[in-house]
């Protein structure tokens, strides 16, 4: 039980890293316009986010069904090295001290800076995927991304986007039993698609084994797992929470205000993640029952449920929650 208890704790703080290293390159990202969607409030965004994760997730099962395997890999490797290359450029250039170069040469700088990170980074996983390389990787990408996404929904889009995965990540794990098969495919391949944090210190992720046996067999397992869109996707409606506070009028602008010392809106992104973790305790006592779980609905619940009584602590019913 302490072994079990020690990895929890040891994910929720994961989760917990991810969510305020996205919190902090929100504004960054903002700022340089690197929205996904140019229009951040139009409810049919979340519609095609879920369709290409739709699209990708198909392309890796077929490719792993007709033993494909080495294609699927470099190409989820190639796309690791694009996220980590557009994650990391903008705050290597803001990193860079502006004297005595100029901007031009900043700039390219930055871009290549980054793409050499890209490069190290990947290879690394490439070569050698021990746990805490993949956990590294896996957690610099879930910052990056959730800060993107977080910017690029505002909050009924945001809504809309958690409710949507969380009904498919159901869905996928306990009537089609997809994802189970995508996240052992992508733990025999060492990608970091998963958090992965042993239970004990001897563990090696490069010698595990497949999960989906180990599940049939009902073989304790070294490790716990969770995928990276259980911290991305509640971590959006955060930052999303951070990014969009309610307008006080089209003159007037954002309704900030000051409480504890806070601003509103970063109180009402820390109350989204308090649900999180809500979210992911609970989860986790059905997870210590051995069986895979759907970590969306709960998590996702949770972030809503966070985000819609920080707020009403906030504003009260004044902004409809912000939804409109």
């Amino acid at each position: 039980m302490r072994k079990e208890l020690a990895a929890i704790l040891a994910m929720a703080a994961m989760l917990v890293v991810s969510q305020l290293a996205a919190l902090a390159l929100a504004p960054i990202f903002s700022a340089n316009n690197l929205q996904a969607f140019p229009d951040t409030s139009n409810p049919v965004n979340p519609i095609i986010y879920i369709l290409l994760i739709l699209g990708f997730t198909a392309i890796i099962l077929l490719l792993f069904r007709y033993r494909k395997r080495n294609v699927a890999k470099y190409l989820v490797l190639g796309s690791i090295f694009i996220t980590i290359f557009f994650v990391f450029t903008i705050p290597i250039y803001l990193g860079l001290l502006p004297a005595p170069i100029d901007d031009m040469l900043r700039s390219n700088l930055a871009l290549a800076l980054s793409f050499l990170l890209a490069v190290l980074m990947v290879y690394t996983l490439y070569r050698y995927p021990e746990w805490y390389v993949v956990d590294t990787v896996g957690i610099s990408i879930a910052a990056g991304v959730t800060a993107i996404l977080g910017i690029s929904f505002a909050i009924l889009p945001a809504f809309l986007l958690l409710i949507g995965l969380a009904l498919y990540d159901a869905w996928a794990v306990y009537r089609s039993k997809h994802m189970v098969t995508l996240a052992d495919e992508m733990t025999g391949q060492r990608l970091p698609v998963l958090l992965v944090v042993p239970k004990k210190a001897s563990y090696s992720y490069m010698e595990q084994g497949s999960l989906k046996q180990a599940i049939a067999k009902g073989e304790e397992r070294e490790a716990m797992f969770m995928g990276l869109g259980d911290i991305i996707i509640p971590g959006a409606l955060a930052v999303s929470a951070l990014t969009f506070p309610p307008m006080a009028g089209s003159a007037l602008g954002p309704d900030i205000r000051t409480l504890l010392g806070l601003p509103s809106n970063l109180l009402i992104a820390i109350g989204t993640m308090i649900g999180t973790i809500v979210g992911f305790a609970v989860l986790m006592r059905f997870v210590m029952k051995g069986n895979p779980q759907a970590g969306l609905p709960l998590l996702n619940g949770g972030a809503i449920l966070g985000y819609l009584v920080s707020f009403a602590l906030v504003y009260g019913m004044a902004y409809n929650f912000g939804l409109f």
